[in-house]
This record gives structure tokens, C-alpha cells and sequence, in this order.
């Protein structure tokens, strides 16, 4: 099933996300949970994601 979701606020999970945009913004570390860190990077001017691979189990 192909669905484009363009509503603001919208959150798409997977385990494996790509994206692609004209800019991206510089990499950040934030914490996630106790000592876990992980990364985030902004995507901008038509900018679009895709799961290439979704969760083995739901968590």
C-alpha cells in the first residue's frame, strides 16, 4: 500500500528510514533514555521519507 502522508505533526516509524532533501542540517546528538544517545538531522525544501525496512516486532 503506497500512502503520502503530508499532514504537519505526522510521525512515520521504522527500522530503517530514508530520506532525501535539498538541505540538510548539520548532525545532533540528543539523549534518548539514561546514558542511550542518538543522532538527528532536520530535512528541508521538498523533503521526503521512505521506510526501506519496517520493525520485526512492534514494541
Amino acid at each position: 500500500m503506497d500512502e503520502t502522508i503530508i499532514k504537519e505533526g505526522a510521525t512515520i516509524k521504522g527500522d530503517t528510514i530514508v530520506g532525501e532533501a535539498r538541505k540538510i542540517s548539520d548532525v545532533r546528538v540528543i539523549v534518548k533514555s539514561g546514558r542511550h544517545k542518538a543522532q538527528r538531522v532536520i530535512l528541508k525544501d521538498n523533503a521526503m521519507c521512505r521506510i526501506a525496512k519496517k520493525y520485526k516486532f512492534i514494541k
